[in-house]
């Protein structure tokens, strides 16, 4: 299979595939922002930690599951029915769910795919510890059985009405495995997997034994996979790169070998879409870059007294301005949120746009008698503003295209109305300096990334914070998910506790996590995701509400805006702005890519697994098709 493999050094990006080997016409090269495979053979990617890559086309082009939801519009909507016929089936309790399979779907080596599959994959999981998603099948399945070829019974453990979400896949899911192979393993932790029988449209073709890339080959009969619902994938071979330089990923795409990059610094952006024509990010013009589902915050660590009153975390809201931490970390180019929804895929439609006169309207009590309405629905404009004059008609200049690319607004820098929050809470100051309730000076550190545009936003905020009088120390720490924050180990932090479906309004995908149970004790591990370990009880009546509550139920998006409008009022966290990825992509060989303007299809960020339905819209540039 590694035929084509060429000889590798350990150089950065010493490894090139042998592109001329195939016909560029024909071919699509993506860069894959993983580092080289550890084990660069194994594609059993049912093994946690065994070392397999997973964006390299695997997840991509050769797995598959019963759902996806796009974080994007979707070719039909965010919602396909993949591997199944159609959507989720619960009982009345949510105690039961049954799925009915799709027909005439084969695996690569001829096999059927049936419910046997899904059968096996589950309780195989269950049963081996180590395992992907062991620990979640065996946390909500009690029994999973094959009432016949087409359709399969799920009963839970306990209700569940988001069961289901396990096999939706937003950048991945529970994929299904080949009983006919796996069955015939003696140990499946050990098992490689190579080469993988592919339930999707490709397989492998050949692949660098160094890991830097892996080449795939559309199937003959791609029309008997899932994917052919949604037409035939235009290129015939498909060749993802890791190439971790930057300065490389230009280079490759300027020479015309790469066709799709996942994720460039804002300065390297604007660079490649001014030298080549051909060129583009999500955006037509500036921001350019695609805003992911994930929202970078200011959390605060309300378990610590500085930051329990939702006084202080409002006035520290109010001390920071938006368009410098704009320009500081992604030099204008963010997508700025004030609401707890990243501004990406469907929200906008869903959240930010309709709640716009409620954020108007909105009242602070400063708690001196006074009230003030924070919320300034012009801060995106003046950041386009800003960038202006360096980026000229690259700009948008329609007010929603502006609104929807740089944020529907922000909270004002209010200093004064800052300062009678503080001083409301017990707060006072001695010259430059704010002294705690407890007459020491206020100060803490603010964990942030290490480096890239959340390293610059934690940077900024700090120094902004810092010239109110509050001292606070930025650090840069390269464990901030890994202990900082599930050991509540911090202060502040400059990270994510949400992270949504983005085409879908439902909150689900980390609203749960919130809830009070989870909250541990101070110096304990915090389940992810709920960083801030904030409770409230109108928080826990939402998230019991949700679980209740059918997920395509429109009662779903009623919810969500009662979580918005909590999340105002308390502050737990400083929402910032989406995390905006600048892929680009080139259409000198090929045409059809998602765009924001006109067919915002899918999400271009292309180690998502749902990136593979971009394949279904390509056709060689300049084609009549």
């Amino acid at each position: 299979m590694s035929a084509l493999a060429t000889t590798a050094s350990a150089q950065d990006d010493a490894v090139a595939p042998p592109i001329t080997e195939f016909p560029r016409e024909q071919t699509l090269i993506i860069h894959n922002p993983e580092q080289p495979a550890t084990n660069p053979p194994n594609f059993n990617i049912w093994v946690a930690g065994n070392g397999a890559a997973w964006s390299n086309g695997l997840h991509q082009l050769t797995m598959d599951t019963l759902w996806f939801i796009d974080p994007d519009a979707g070719l039909d909507g965010a919602l396909y029915n993949q591997l199944a016929s159609d959507t989720w089936q619960y009982n009345e309790d949510f105690t039961e769910m049954t799925v009915d399979l799709r027909e005439g779907v084969y695996w690569s080596d001829g096999e059927e795919f049936t419910a046997e599959d899904v059968v096996f994959t589950v309780e195989t999981q269950m049963a081996t510890p180590g395992m992907t998603w062991s620990a979640a099948f065996s946390e909500a399945v009690e029994s999973v059985e094959a009432v016949d070829d087409y359709t399969v019974k799920f009963t839970l453990a306990q209700p569940n009405s988001r069961f289901h979400s396990i096999f939706s896949v937003r950048w991945n899911g529970a994929w299904i495995m080949p009983e006919h192979v796996f069955s015939e393993v003696d140990d499946i932790m050990a098992f490689q997997n190579n080469p993988p029988v592919s339930l999707g449209p490709y397989t492998l073709h050949s692949f660098d034994p160094n890991g830097y890339w892996y080449a795939w080959q559309k199937r003959e009969d791609w029309d008997r996979t899932a994917m052919a619902q949604w037409g035939e994938p235009g290129p015939e071979y498909v060749i993802y790169r890791s190439i971790p330089s930057s300065d490389n990923r230009l280079i490759e795409m300027s020479n015309g070998n790469l066709d799709m990059i996942h994720d460039l610094s804002p300065e390297a952006t604007f660079s490649i879409i001014e030298d080549r024509e051909t060129a583009r990010g999500w955006f037509p013009g500036f921001p350019y870059a695609h805003p992911d589902p994930t929202l970078p915050m200011v959390i605060f660590n309300t378990q610590n007294e500085l930051f329990a009153d939702k006084r202080v975390r409002w006035a520290l809201a109010l001390m920071l301005d938006a368009r410098a931490i704009s320009m500081a970390s992604y030099r204008g180019a963010a997508t700025l949120s004030a609401i707890a929804i990243p501004p990406t895929g469907t929200h906008p439609d869903d959240y930010h746009m309709p709640m716009q006169e409620w954020l108007e309207g909105y009242e602070l009590d400063l708690g001196n008698g006074e009230t003030v309405r924070p919320y300034d629905p012009n801060i995106g404009l003046q950041v386009a503003d800003m960038v202006r004059p360096q980026f000229g008609d690259e700009v948008p200049t329609d007010e929603a295209a502006i609104r929807r690319a740089f944020g529907y607004g922000w909270w004002k820098q209010d200093v004064e109305a800052a300062t009678a929050l503080l001083e409301a809470a017990g707060f006072s100051k001695q010259g430059n300096t704010w002294m705690t309730p407890d007459g020491e000076p206020f100060e803490f550190t603010i964990n942030t990334f290490t480096d890239g545009v959340i390293n610059r936003m934690g940077t900024m905020i700090a120094q902004q914070w810092t010239q109110q009088g509050i001292e606070a120390t930025p650090l840069a720490d390269p464990q901030i998910f890994g202990t900082t924050l599930p050991l509540g180990d911090f202060d502040v932090a400059t990270a994510w506790s949400i992270e949504t479906w983005g085409g879908d309004p439902d909150l689900s995908f980390f609203l749960d996590s919130w809830h009070s149970d989870f909250v541990v004790e101070p110096g304990e591990r915090q389940p992810a995701r709920n960083w801030q370990r904030w409770t409230h009880p109108e928080l826990d009546r939402i998230i019991e509400e949700v679980r209740v509550t059918e997920f395509t139920d429109p009662r779903n998006l009623e919810l969500g805006k009662e979580f918005v409008r909590l999340m105002v009022d308390e502050m737990p966290v400083i929402p910032i702005m989406s995390y905006n990825v600048f892929s680009v992509y080139d259409t000198a060989v090929w045409e059809g890519f998602p765009t924001a303007e006109e067919n915002p299809y899918a999400n271009i960020v292309n180690n998502w697994a749902n990136s593979k339905f971009i394949l279904t819209q390509l056709r060689p540039a300049g084609s009549s098709e």
